[in-house]
């Protein structure tokens, strides 16, 4: 093993997938989050990452093994008529910058349709498209117990893998 490749759904629905380039290491993780009051005046709950864990998270199961490693983060979906689904997906982004940063840890961006191109079958759309990218991310990694999410995350990871990212 000489380099390992991690893909990130960003998000606080999305995942954490590792694969080294020799494939002997195949994990995956749900994005490791928290819930709180929001700080705005409805009373409402929001989702955020939880950074220490996150910092943990990627201190034991990527800079653990001692070899240079790659991140490709999916770009967020920035929509303004969706306004608490953009702030979500960038409150997301930022505590996920930060702990790369922190961690030193390189990383690119990727946009959901580069990978899914060439890992989805085409025409795909709305549920559809994580629907496929669950039988998908299955049937590549049998091994991996992805539980009743889709494996966004780890197939960011075999895109970055399959084009040494």
């Amino acid at each position: 093993m000489n380099k390992i490749f991690v893909g990130i759904d960003n998000g606080t629905t999305g995942a954490i997938g590792i694969i080294s380039d020799d494939s002997s290491i195949v994990k995956w993780f749900p994005t490791p989050i928290k819930t709180e009051l929001s700080y705005t005046k409805e009373k409402q709950n929001i989702s955020r990452i939880d950074f220490p864990k996150l910092i943990e998270l990627l201190n034991e199961e990527v800079l653990s093994y001692s070899v240079p490693v790659r991140v490709v983060m999916e770009r967020p979906r920035v929509n303004p008529g969706q306004f608490k689904t953009t702030m979500s997906a960038m409150r997301s982004l930022e505590a996920t910058l930060i702990a790369l940063e922190e961690l030193k840890i390189p990383f690119s961006y990727i946009d959901s349709k580069q990978w899914q191109k060439e890992l989805l079958p085409s025409g795909l759309k709305g549920p559809e498209l994580k629907s496929a990218s669950k039988d998908i991310g299955k049937r590549l990694f049998p091994q991996v117990d992805f539980g009743k999410s889709d494996c966004d995350g780890i197939l960011i990871a075999e895109f970055a893998r399959r084009h040494q990212l």
